[in-house]
């Protein structure tokens, strides 16, 4: 039987750190507030597109599997805030990394969309469509923030990291998963101004209004995450208990630890970057796996189990065997280019831009908000 072995690793963090007293300097808000909330101290702010760390993570991770781009047979760009929807952003990463050939596609599942290409790519390895792929997890969340609602500002923040993962007869790398969607609670977290809907439609571009309610989506990641991961661990046939290491979505850390509690894992393993990065959607489960490996928390031959929740409101929870190798074959010298700006002064630099945010959407709604009624008999 094949399997899909995770063989590289890498990531990419801009430079520019932005902390809880920045964003007192222009919301409502303090150290404390966002404390005891979110977990959250600091989190990054990206001076250069999506595609440049996803690029930069990609260089890292195939240095660290041995292999070149032109290796690579598949490349899943994970996102939902791509540098453009057409042409794919994937393609973009394809031709920048020289990985003539390779299919590329995009996959937005908002914050799950990482382990949604995870489970795409590591399908076609196991049913033999391709040998080698490319799974990327980014986002460039600052570019669309609502800077000025404190509900979801104090939250997000920018980066990037990448997987390879190769064929191989050892029984390793990703062995069960659960994938689920929240259909019907789809409004409670979602991002206006920014698709189809909006275009030709007196919206200034650039223009973006959250609709984010925390206490809903915090009831809704809770269950998606337990009930995903119950669900895997049996298909598995690994109890709670045997798991060496929780690498989960990094939303909120109060989130995190229920979802720990329910699912019968203690907090001593589960790997947290919630209060250094925030919650960085589809980038935070590869960053925090990456993570993971080069502080030595990762151990060969170890179980892991990845849940996450996005929008949607998507949810997964997979589970992982990890290989015997635990350290990079070679190294990549790629790196961004030197930041010249804070992180404050990036976001004023955004917000200066969006000065009128959310007065054009008014009254601008989706059909699909308003009724369940199938198109045909309207």
């Amino acid at each position: 039987m094949t399997y899909a072995a995770i063989t590289g690793w890498g990531k990419c963090m801009p430079p520019a750190v932005l902390t809880n007293a920045d964003l007192a300097t222009f919301l409502e808000t303090d150290d404390d507030w966002i404390t005891t909330r979110t977990g959250m101290k600091e989190r990054r702010i990206s001076h250069v597109h999506a595609v440049e760390m996803a690029y930069v993570a990609s260089m890292h991770a195939l240095a660290c599997a041995g292999l070149k781009a032109t290796d690579i047979d598949l490349i899943v760009y994970g996102s939902c805030s791509f540098d453009e929807m057409v042409p794919n952003t994937a393609s973009a990463l394809q031709y920048k990394l020289g990985a003539d050939g390779a299919a590329a596609m995009d996959v937005n599942t908002a914050c799950t969309s990482f382990l949604y290409g995870y489970s795409t790519a590591n399908a076609m390895v196991r049913t033999g469509v391709v040998k080698r792929a490319l799974v990327v997890g980014v986002e460039l969340i600052s570019r669309y923030m609502d800077w000025d609602n404190r509900g979801c500002a104090v939250l997000f923040g920018d980066g990037c990291a990448a997987i390879v993962i190769e064929a191989t007869e050892e029984k390793t790398g990703l062995l069960a998963e659960t994938l689920g969607c929240y259909a019907d609670a789809r409004s409670i977290l979602r991002v206006r101004g920014y698709g189809a809907t909006y275009a030709n439609a007196n919206v200034t571009f650039g223009d973006m209004l959250w609709d984010f309610d925390g206490p809903q989506i915090f009831k809704k990641a809770v269950q998606g995450m337990t009930d995903a991961s119950a669900k895997t661990l049996a298909k598995a046939g690994v109890a709670a208990e045997q798991i060496d290491l929780v690498v989960p979505h990094q939303a909120n850390s109060r989130i995190i630890e229920a979802v720990a509690k329910y699912a019968g894992l203690p907090m001593e393993k589960v790997h947290l970057t919630v209060q250094k990065y925030g919650n960085m959607s589809a980038a935070t489960v590869p960053v925090a796996l990456v993570e993971a490996l080069e502080e030595g928390r990762i151990k060969a031959n170890a179980k892991l189990l990845m849940p996450a929740f996005g929008a949607g409101l998507t949810l997964c929870s997979h589970y992982v065997e990890w290989g015997e190798r635990l350290t990079p074959k070679d190294v990549s010298n790629v790196e961004l280019p030197p930041c010249e700006k804070t992180a404050l002064e990036l976001v004023d630099e955004i917000r200066a831009k969006k000065d009128v945010r959310g007065r054009s959407l008014a009254g601008i709604e989706s059909a699909y908000y308003v009724d369940r009624k199938p198109y045909a008999t309207r």
